[in-house]
């Protein structure tokens, strides 16, 4: 499987957002995109995803363009947003019924996605009461009850503890592993250098970056 996405672009009212980014990904690849808040990392997936209209396209296998097949799309791509859009007064259990059936459940919880998330560990608190980490973990577990092949991530792991962000990190390399595609917006230098690929958001165009990735290096590049 390969995916190619080519000249997205977005406006709101005179302002271009994003200019026309380009750039393709292979099964089991990881990508990083970086950039600075407003930069438009948001923007763009949320028009990847089908949240918003843009113009562009996101070719699947060099046929299908999922921008123009959205019953394909939603079957394709999963979207993890920023701010985990569970049931608030919900447990987790609960949430989980909104997207998968019971076996799928148990089948989840026994050696599957929801084990390898950790979810059996609070399947009966309520979403208001989790900490991030756990709101997070749920969050990625309900957006692939659909098994996609291809995850956008919006700062997955932002401001989780260590062990948030270990699990989660092993989810999303046995993701690859299986064959899926993992987009990944994030500032995190840890999540950014196990990225396959690594580009540059900025001014609304997006650049590959082929040198280091230390915490310097990074930052100057949003400069």
């Amino acid at each position: 499987m390969n995916i190619e996405i080519r000249d997205i672009k977005k406006r709101y009212g005179r302002k271009e957002v994003l200019k026309g980014v380009s750039f393709a990904a292979e099964s089991g690849e990881c990508i990083g995109i970086l950039g600075e808040n407003g930069s438009g990392k948001s923007t763009l997936f949320s028009v990847l995803c089908g949240l918003q209209r843009g113009d562009g396209s996101f070719m699947l296998d060099g046929g299908e363009d999922l921008m123009k097949n959205s019953r394909l799309r939603s079957r394709t791509v999963g979207f993890v947003p920023q701010e985990p859009p569970l049931m608030a007064e919900l447990s987790a259990k609960d949430n989980l019924r909104l997207w998968y059936s019971g076996k799928a459940i148990r089948e989840g919880l026994s050696g599957g996605v929801l084990e390898l998330l950790g979810i059996g560990e609070f399947l009966s608190v309520t979403v208001s009461k989790m900490s991030g980490g756990m709101k997070k973990r749920l969050s990625i577990g309900c957006s692939v009850a659909n098994d996609p092949k291809v995850l956008l991530l919006d700062e997955p792991t932002g401001a989780l503890d260590l062990v948030c962000k270990k699990s989660i990190a092993e989810y999303l390399s046995d993701f690859c592993k299986k064959g899926g595609i993992a987009i990944i917006a994030s500032h995190d230098v840890y999540e950014l250098e196990a990225c396959d690929r690594l580009y540059v958001l900025k001014g609304g165009t997006l650049t590959l970056h082929e040198g280091k990735r230390d915490v310097d290096t990074l930052a100057e590049l949003l400069l």
